[in-house]
């Protein structure tokens, strides 16, 4: 959208209160210059400089709201006055230098800006060569016209020529430097506008992001912890009359998955807690825990088992965390919803090739045939880890029953910090006969 200027109400008094001050300057010049005849004999009465002040300071009072015709008003009025020897010089000259700065500064059509100045400067410069010659004409037969080539009058023309020079010169260049600041001015407002907008966003975005991932956490922590407590306290509630101390056995897992999830709703709270620019600290679980993981789901009546193929390789430690959770919620909804005959596999691969470090992991379990796949919070937040961490996840359920989980990371673009011990290196040896 082009730059258009645009004289604000204070804009506007400032142009009256300009006009007055002219006006009264005028009138005192007009008095002055009579009494001190400017013009000699030639010099038209006094009473005529009252018309001719009211004419410019009047037009001066709308210089911002009609530029181009105040300049051509005030310019013809001082031709004019010049021409019939009105006594007042001075405040004519000011009114003309303000009006065609006026129009270079404020009027919005440039190549009309242009014109108008181009064309007062032009008939001004016609109009001082007339008189120039005029005056020439009318001294002719003097003596020191012939004196040389620097005669006085000779001299007093090019200095008449240095003086327009500079004063029409320098109301186009003021005017100019003007309208061009205000350009920069207004474009500096509207860029500093649009990132305050774009801070505005970025802030709002930053909230929403820290929710997600909060509602991210809490659901993971307490999908787990929660669903693991559920199996064991019924199944303990069933076995109290038959096995008490199988029973017992049970709610003892409950006071640990109890203590687990007090644990980790502590780490989320110091990540909280923690600056923004702290590095991610969610959990402290990673690559590493895993085979507690399938530990605690085998106990918890999800029968598991883990495969480690491929040499360990570090993981980065945001990935690490993002990979334990999908496991974590992988198992979790297999222990309820796939039945109580189910059991789950957990893989873990390293791949290396020329295309770059690749891990990848693989939660497969046995149990009912899911006939159609629902969305929830739970696959929601298991692609948006994988996604976090500059990979792809597979979720999809399996012909025979069951449900698989894949999720690839490409290590080269998972992160920059590596989670040191953070790997499988410490994961149990590979077992066999694992389900398809």
């Amino acid at each position: 959208m082009p730059f258009t200027r645009t004289p604000t109400p204070r804009d506007l008094r400032q142009d009256l209160i300009l006009a007055a001050v002219l006006l009264v300057g005028g009138v005192l010049s007009a008095g002055l210059s009579s009494i001190a005849k400017v013009y000699g004999s030639q010099q038209a009465a006094l009473w005529t400089a009252i018309p001719y002040v009211l004419v410019i300071t009047a037009a001066l009072s709308l210089r911002r709201r009609r530029p181009a015709a105040v300049a051509v008003v005030v310019s013809l009025a001082f031709v004019v006055a010049t021409a019939v020897r009105v006594p007042e010089i001075y405040v004519g000259n000011i009114a003309m230098f303000i009006a065609l700065y006026t129009v270079g500064a404020w009027m919005n059509s440039r190549r009309g800006a242009f014109l108008v100045r181009a064309g007062i400067i032009v008939v001004m410069a016609v109009w001082l060569v007339v008189e120039m010659y005029r005056q020439a004409i009318e001294q002719a037969a003097k003596a020191d016209v012939a004196a040389g080539f620097f005669s006085p009058l000779v001299a007093f023309m090019m200095l008449q020529v240095m003086l327009n020079v500079l004063y029409f010169g320098g109301a186009y260049y003021f005017g100019e430097r003007s309208w061009s600041a205000a350009a920069q001015r207004a474009a500096l407002e509207q860029r500093t506008a649009e990132l305050e907008r774009e801070r505005a966003l970025s802030a709002a975005q930053a909230v929403a992001l820290d929710r997600v991932r909060i509602a991210r956490e809490l659901h993971d922590v307490v999908a787990h912890h929660v669903s693991v407590m559920g199996v064991q306290a019924g199944a303990a509630r069933m076995m109290i009359p038959e096995d008490p101390q199988a029973a017992a056995d049970l709610v003892g897992g409950i006071e640990t998955a109890a203590r687990d999830a007090i644990r980790d709703f502590r780490q989320l709270l110091d990540t909280l807690r923690a600056p923004g620019d702290a590095e991610d600290g969610a959990s402290t679980v990673g690559m590493d825990d895993i085979p507690a993981l399938v530990e605690a789901s085998t106990a918890a009546g999800l029968p598991a088992r883990l495969q480690v193929f491929g040499d360990p390789i570090p993981v980065p430690r945001v990935t690490a965390v993002n990979l334990y959770r999908i496991a974590q919620e992988a198992l979790t909804n297999a222990r309820r919803h796939a039945g109580p005959d189910a059991e789950a596999d957990v893989r873990i691969r390293y791949e290396r090739s020329a295309q770059g470090t690749v891990v990848e992991l693989e939660v497969v379990n046995t149990g009912r045939v899911v006939p159609t796949l629902r969305p929830g919070l739970g696959q929601l937040g298991m692609r948006e880890r994988a996604a976090a961490s500059g990979g792809t996840i597979e979720l999809v359920p399996r012909p025979t029953g069951g449900f698989r989980v894949r999720a690839t990371v490409p290590l080269d673009a998972a992160g920059p910090a590596l989670a040191g011990p953070d790997h499988a290196a410490a994961a149990p040896a590979p077992t066999a006969g694992a389900p398809a």
